[in-house]
């Protein structure tokens, strides 16, 4: 029973955050058109490197669904220092973790972590730039990133800020929310208190062993803050916590594979070696520089006690979001209607799709291949059905430019 508590007190705590930050991200999906960003990222220099990493910090992209945008991004003509800080400070945050690490962390977590975004996707993107040479800075080649469907009409244009706000993105991020919930519950309910204390005289061993374990894994922005909180109700330093925050979404070994395939393997050597130096170095300043006051007061706050604390607004919106997630479930795994033809039907297996943006990426530029009438993509198992007569060699083109590959 207090396994449930804490699930719900947490959940209750993040919920009307998450239902802002989701709306915020599809009113910027739906009315900031993708012409945007492409239009003030393809110059190459100091000033890309910083639109590129404001532009990523607030959009709410995951690291698996910032990684096809990010080469899109390069193939449209953005310089490789601007994908690069993109790649960077895009998955560290996103309005929906920055209002749910408010929730939970608080105002000073809430403020560091995008500024630490900048500097670090700043950091990444100048390294990069320092090698990138005039030829390759001239490389363009078509290939459409994710824009919402044109609307002409205010309407349409908030029906495609909800659909994609409260279903798309939940169904990208809301299997990651839950994991990382409930692993924040069982920390909080089976780990005994104080277990991370023996790290505190020894910062930088723990900031290490939170790299060792999160590079290898996935975790989203959004899910790696309940887990951040319940290793530091636990004894683990503010400033290892952050490093969690930081290395585990914008860092992992599928996000490095498709970065050295589409960038280059200094690129990502770069990418990787930014985030790491940046995450524990800024770490280090939190545990030594600043009040400790300023990150452990709300853990103080009742949301990951054992017994129920939920206001009736709070509950209201976890309702919500919890039949919001339901109906992202049940959309998600909805047989699709598109009737393809048998005949004139090939069948390629891609590898490397992890969400819906991924399966967005990959039907639209598809689509615009001559000769294919429908593309329908199976995001379970990467079967992608094409109707119509495609070249094969141009198939695999598309998919190896947008960072994936295709089954043997």
């Amino acid at each position: 029973m207090n396994l449930l508590y804490s699930l719900a007190n947490m959940l209750a705590e993040m919920a009307p955050y998450l239902l802002f930050g989701f709306l915020v991200a599809g009113v910027l999906y739906a009315f900031v058109p993708g012409n945007f960003y492409r239009n003030h990222l393809a110059k190459p220099g100091v000033w890309s490197v910083i639109k590129a990493a404001l532009i990523g910090i607030p959009l709410p992209l995951c690291s698996c669904g910032v990684l096809p945008t990010a080469v899109s991004l390069r193939r449209n003509g953005a310089s490789r220092g601007a994908a690069t800080s993109f790649l960077i400070a895009t998955p560290q945050t996103g309005i929906d973790s920055i209002a749910a690490t408010y929730s939970l962390l608080g105002p000073a977590f809430a403020i560091i972590r995008p500024v630490a975004a900048l500097i670090t996707a700043f950091i990444g993107g100048m390294v990069v730039n320092r090698e990138e040479n005039s030829c390759d800075t001239a490389y363009k080649k078509e290939v459409d990133t994710l824009d919402a469907p044109t609307s002409n009409n205010f309407i349409g244009k908030l029906r495609n800020a909800l659909q994609y706000g409260f279903v798309e993105m939940i169904q990208n991020i809301g299997k990651w929310l839950i994991i990382g919930l409930v692993i924040a519950a069982v920390i909080t309910v089976f780990v005994p208190d104080g277990f991370f204390t023996f790290f505190a005289e020894y910062p930088l061993l723990s900031m290490i062993a939170v790299v060792i374990v999160a590079v290898p894994m996935y975790i989203c922005s959004t899910g790696a803050i309940p887990i951040a909180l319940s290793l530091m109700l636990k004894g683990l330093s503010p400033g290892a916590a952050f490093v969690l925050l930081m290395a585990g979404p914008a860092a992992n070994f599928a996000s490095m594979i498709i970065v050295s395939k589409s960038l280059g393997k200094r690129t990502a050597i770069a990418y990787l070696t930014t985030i790491v130096f940046c995450a524990i170095g800024i770490g280090l300043c939190i545990d030594y520089l600043m009040p400790r006051d300023w990150f452990t007061m709300p853990l103080l706050s009742p949301q990951a006690n054992c017994h129920l604390h939920i206001s009736l607004f709070s509950g209201i919106c976890s309702i919500l979001l919890i039949a919001l997630l339901i109906n992202a479930l049940i959309q998600k795994h909805k047989p699709h209607n598109e009737q393809i033809m048998e005949s004139s039907l090939t069948t390629f297996i891609v590898k490397g799709m992890t969400c819906g943006h991924c399966k967005a990426m990959v039907e639209k530029n598809l689509s615009k291949l001559p000769g294919v009438e429908a593309v329908t993509v199976d995001l379970n198992t990467g079967a992608t059905k094409i109707q119509g007569t495609p070249e094969a060699s141009a198939v695999r083109e598309v998919i190896e430019d947008l960072g994936f590959s295709i089954d043997q």
